[in-house]
Order: structure tokens, then C-alpha cells, then sequence
């Protein structure tokens, strides 16, 4: 079933070259690939396996948040048909969620058989770090190639502010057993707040450069109502104005197969993203869809509409009406967003905890 609702009145139209394929909803696409309306193709899920956290980070949920009831989340092994499917449709990376997806009780069961399924090449995860530093190893030897950690802050007690909650010497010891572990690459997710961390981009920078560690500058984005939230946005041009005021910025055509964009520094081999949902819309080139911890298929991050997998997986023991299901989500995917608008008057009401990071 599709809640469908219309798309925001400013969202932009599909540029020249981007042509709807023929007809009013989604053809079959070619055997083994994922296309959607607009040509794109489908290669990246990003899978929230849980809607809880052991952070109430301010930007991504309430300070009193209502979790899920358990029979409304994907079992485990549901999420590992909606994977396979996936996979099955050409996808080959695959991101594993939350909320922090490590809280999820048995969720090594999981991402072992997802590490092992033929055809998925990328097997990763972002995690708030908290739980690293008993999960890495298990994690590397699972098949997860790389991680991505939350760190919005190197300050015990502005981490403990931004969090709520949050302990920062866990996430240090986290990254550190992530290192032990064999992961290389491993991406620190820093989302811009005016007035509470722009004071440390530098900082951030300088401490993923001694680590030999990635990291990304995230605009935040308008999920949730959240207030206040028009007050702290930061671009990515004016965080990379306060870094080129330390650090020689050089562009990079070098991906990582998401929306960040990236610039290395001479003489380090870090990659310094800049996730720019707000200033520069990635849109185009857009070849992911994210599945919430409920089943929810959302083509678009910043939509309402979205296809519910969940009574599917649950009323047929086969794959076969699931993967048409996700077949027939791409005629729902937009060409767009539009976060600019929604900054003062969020269209999308549901926190990012609720979505899947």
C-alpha cells in the first residue's frame, strides 16, 4: 500500500536530459537492475534495522522519544529478505541503521548472513560509536567493510549537550578498536550547528588527520520539529571558507558511492565530505532508497511517500510479491527535494531516528 501525498510545490523539475520513462508508473525494469522513473539506477539501501538509541542526539530525535512497539519492527529475519531481495534487484551496497543499530539485540546474526550474501559488494554501517568497542572485530570478521561514526564534537561536555546522554570517551575507545579491528577508512559524520560546533571544524579535521580517518560536514537537515533549527544552519561553502583558513582544500573526483563530495588536504591520504542537501542538491545522481525499521519504503529522504513492505513480508512466504512491491516503489521516487523550504515549515515530520541516519 503507498501513502502517497503530492510533492512540495517548489520541488525542482527533472534537468535536461532527465526524461520519464514511458508510461504512468514504473515498467518492469531490465532483469537484475533497479531503474527508477527518471533513469536512475538503484544500487544503494540504506536498511534501519531499529528505531531506538542509547543517544537522544538533539537534532535527530525528542529529548521523550516513543519507540515502536516491538511486533511493529522488522523481525531480523525480515530484514534479511528485504536485503536479499534487494540485493537480487542489483543493489550492492548496503547500509546497515538505526536509531544506533548495535542496540539491536542480536543484531550480529544479522549483518553475518548479509556479509555472506553473493552479489553485495559493500557491507556498511553507521553507528554513534558507543558500542565499538565490544562490536569491531565481531563486525570485520562479519564482512562489514567500513564504518561510519557519528562525532559532532570532541568536548566531553558539549558532547554530553548535543546527546544528552552520551559518554564521548566510549566513542573514543570505539574508533580506536575499530582501527585494531582492520577497518581503514573509517568515516567520522559531523552534522553543522551554528553556535554549537563550528568553533571545532578545524579541530574535527585535524583529529581525523592524525587518525588517517575520513569525515564529512553534514547540513542538517529539516526531519522533525525540531525548533529553532533555521537559526543554526551552516552550508557547506561557509564551513569550507572557516577550514581553508588551516587546511589547503584540493577537489576530488574520488566517491564513496553516496551523496558526500570530497576534497583531500596535501600530504594526507583523508577525505574531507561535504554533504549538502540545502546547497548543492545532489539529487540527480541520487541511486539510493532507505527502508525504516517498520518496513517503510522511502524513495526520497526528504518525501512523505513511501511503499509499506512490512504487511507483504508478513501475509507471503515467497519473495516474489516483496520484490514486485519494491519494483513498483521507483514510480513513487521523486526527482527531488526541497530542504530550503522546509527549514521554517518541515514538510517531513518524522525524525531522523525514524528514517534510518
Amino acid at each position: 500500500m503507498h501513502n502517497e501525498t503530492p510533492p512540495p510545490e517548489k520541488a525542482p523539475p527533472p534537468p535536461a536530459g532527465f526524461e520519464l520513462l514511458p508510461g504512468t508508473s514504473q515498467p518492469e525494469p531490465p532483469v537484475g537492475t533497479l531503474i527508477d522513473k527518471y533513469g536512475r539506477r538503484i544500487t544503494y539501501v540504506r536498511l534501519s534495522i531499529t528505531d531506538r538509541c542509547d543517544f537522544r542526539c538533539t537534532y535527530c530525535m525528542a529529548e521523550e522519544m516513543t519507540f515502536l512497539p516491538r511486533h511493529e519492527v522488522m523481525s531480523l529475519e525480515e530484514c534479511l529478505r528485504v536485503a536479499t531481495v534487494f540485493v537480487g534487484l542489483g543493489v550492492n551496497k548496503l547500509r546497515i541503521t538505526g536509531g544506533e543499530p548495535l542496540v539491536r539485540k542480536d543484531a550480529l546474526w544479522l549483518i553475518e548472513r548479509l556479509g555472506a550474501l553473493p552479489g553485495l559488494d559493500n557491507l556498511v554501517m553507521t553507528t554513534n560509536g558507543s558500542q565499538l568497542e565490544r562490536f569491531a572485530e565481531p563486525l570485520r570478521q562479519a564482512g562489514v567493510k567500513r564504518l561510519n561514526v557519528s562525532l559532532d564534537t570532541l568536548r566531553p561536555e558539549r558532547f554530553r549537550a548535543i546527546t544528552r546522554i552520551g559518554d564521548i570517551d566510549k566513542v573514543f575507545r570505539g574508533i580506536e578498536a575499530a582501527g585494531t579491528a582492520g577497518f581503514t577508512r573509517t568515516k567520522l559524520n559531523t552534522v553543522m550547528m551554528r553556535g554549537t560546533n563550528d568553533d571545532e571544524f578545524i579541530d574535527l579535521v585535524q583529529f581525523a588527520l592524525d587518525r588517517q580517518l575520513d569525515i564529512s560536514f553534514i547540513e542538517e537537515m529539516p526531519l522533525g520539529e525540531i525548533y529553532g533549527r533555521e537559526r543554526i544552519y551552516i552550508s557547506s561553502d561557509e564551513a569550507r571558507e572557516i577550514l581553508g583558513q588551516r587546511f589547503e582544500l584540493i577537489p576530488s573526483t574520488e566517491s564513496s558511492g553516496g551523496p558526500a563530495r570530497y576534497w583531500t588536504i596535501p600530504g594526507s591520504s583523508s577525505r574531507i565530505g561535504f554533504i549538502s542537501p540545502h546547497s548543492h542538491n545532489f539529487c540527480d545522481t541520487c541511486n539510493r532508497v532507505r527502508i525504516t525499521a517498520k518496513g517503510e519504503l522511502y524513495p526520497c529522504l526528504g518525501q512523505n511517500d513511501a511503499s509499506q513492505l512490512l504487511p507483504t513480508l508478513r501475509a507471503h512466504n515467497d519473495d516474489e510479491a516483496l520484490r514486485q512491491s519494491i519494483i513498483d516503489s521507483m514510480g513513487i521516487k521523486p526527482y527531488g527535494h526541497d530542504f530550503t523550504r522546509q527549514m521554517t515549515a518541515p514538510q517531513v515530520v518524522r525524525f531522523m531516528s525514524m528514517t534510518g541516519g
